[in-house]
């Protein structure tokens, strides 16, 4: 015969009520007579229908997290996991299911949701930014349905969001180059028109105009986030008139495509060119001498994102939209102090 919940009620010496509150974590119950439910439970190797309890509380325990998953992507994106896995253990501690969903257009992104939010499916949804539109404003917020994105929209809405601050990414990147002894620095960037290079390159520009440093224009350029376009880039930052004394690069494959380029052309890290990058992940314990980096920590951004997102649907009226999980300054072989 299985254990039922009138067994664990018998055992325990309290009512079914009660080992029904227990197991739907009701406030009203001392910790002690939780403890003591929870270790007949584990003792007659009791499991509660998790369905019958979530039909009870009007929940799924379910949360999907919504991106775009293409060939590659894992190589493309690889902080996408990171997060992804930040936010599963933030939702797992709290008996929550994190499911992965991926969408090819914004038009199937929109019919997604209306069907989570129609059915029930889902208590709330962590998108990723790279599937966020501006169709989404609308069918998020006129729903109040627990949500929180991964990134900063580029445009301004009542979505709730978290993100990094990669202002002050840029300024800490900068702010240690002049610290070392830099001025002649050098910023090579991904594409024009991504956020994320967009607001490095701005928060180093800050920096250099607080030291009241001009920055060449020759010393700025925009590739395609790539080791070709980094080595492409730094060839042409070599042949300008003046060469810097270090370069900034956006991130790791481009870093890896400078590093390639002065090897080519005899110079030695730091000696004769410094380089700093943005995050540990994927490629800079790959390169050689080993980067001074500004890191995020992508899985506490990930965890604090499920974290918010409980909280939103506890409180689906809660606006959240917030810079968290500040850089983190690395240094090692790649910059120095200079001299004096």
């Amino acid at each position: 015969m299985p254990v039922t919940i009138k067994d664990v009620a018998r055992e325990a010496g309290v009512s079914i009520s009660t080992v029904s509150k227990v197991i739907n974590g009701a406030p009203s119950i001392s910790q002690a007579t939780v403890e003591r439910v929870n270790n007949i439970m584990k003792s007659l190797n009791y499991f509660p229908n998790q369905n019958a309890s979530n039909f009870a509380r009007q929940s799924t325990r379910n949360v999907v997290f919504l991106t775009r998953l293409e060939r590659d992507v894992a190589f493309s994106n690889p902080h996408m996991f990171e997060i992804m896995c930040g936010a599963q253990k933030a939702l797992s501690d709290k008996n929550y299911n994190l499911s992965l969903m991926s969408i090819s257009s914004d038009q199937e992104e929109r019919e997604l949701i209306k069907k989570i939010i129609a059915q029930k499916s889902a208590d709330g949804v962590i998108l990723h930014g790279s599937v966020i539109n501006r169709e989404l404003p609308s069918l998020l917020v006129n729903t109040n349905f627990p949500h929180i994105i991964i990134g900063r929209p580029d445009f301004e809405s009542q979505l709730c969001w978290i993100d990094t601050n990669n202002y002050l990414s840029g300024e800490i990147a900068a702010n240690h180059l002049l610290d070392c002894g830099y001025s002649k620095i050098a910023f090579i960037g991904g594409h024009e028109h991504d956020m994320i290079s967009t607001h490095r390159l701005q928060g180093f520009q800050s920096a250099m105009e607080q030291k009241n440093i001009e920055v060449s224009g020759s010393y700025i350029s925009f590739g395609d986030s790539t080791k070709d376009s980094g080595y492409t880039q730094m060839n042409a930052l070599l042949d300008c008139g003046i060469r810097p004394e270090a370069v900034i690069c956006e991130n790791n494959g481009i870093a890896l495509g400078v590093v390639k380029s002065l090897g080519m052309h005899g110079l030695s890290i730091p000696d004769h060119m410094a380089v700093i990058t943005f995050d540990e992940y994927p490629f800079s314990h790959i390169i050689e001498p080993m980067p001074t980096v500004v890191n995020i920590n992508v899985f506490d951004m990930g965890m604090q994102a499920g974290s918010t997102l409980i909280r939103k649907i506890k409180n689906p009226s809660l606006q959240v939209q917030s810079y968290t999980t500040l850089p983190e300054l690395i240094v090692r072989g790649t910059t120095r102090r200079q001299k004096i």
